[in-house]
């Protein structure tokens, strides 16, 4: 597993792992059942609190990206196809309005627009 820390980013460092891992796990770099770094030793390599550590892996665990084993560790959680769907329907959505954002500088009509879309629609058939 890797993780970066970006000190000059806005982001507060728990959020930073809590989207490397989340990233990691929909990407299918980290599998379903796959033990993750301990707690204090993960805090340990990016030298840091372990409560910042900590906070990602509760709000990790508490949205089903991650389980707990008591005495074990902390795993990767199998593959929730609605959390997924979800998140896909997320990114769909920041894309959407990008594209809106492009095509209302372009020019475009909303018909114009609907007619790239369905066109991109047929190239997956």
């Amino acid at each position: 597993m890797n993780i970066l820390i970006d000190n000059k980013s806005g982001a507060p460092i728990y959020d930073q792992i809590y989207s490397q891992i989340k990233s990691q796990i929909l990407g299918g770099a980290l599998r379903e059942d796959e033990l993750l770094p301990s707690i204090r030793g993960l805090a340990k390599d990016l030298k840091i609190s372990f409560i910042t550590t900590k906070r990602a892996y509760e709000e990790l665990e508490k949205d089903g990206f991650l389980y707990t084993v008591p005495g074990k560790g902390c795993f990767v959680a199998k593959k929730n196809p609605a959390l997924m769907r979800e998140e896909n329907l997320k990114k769909i959505e920041e894309h959407i309005d990008e594209i809106v954002r492009l095509a209302a500088a372009c020019g475009l009509s909303r018909e114009e627009l609907a007619g790239m879309v369905s066109f991109g629609m047929e190239e997956l058939k």
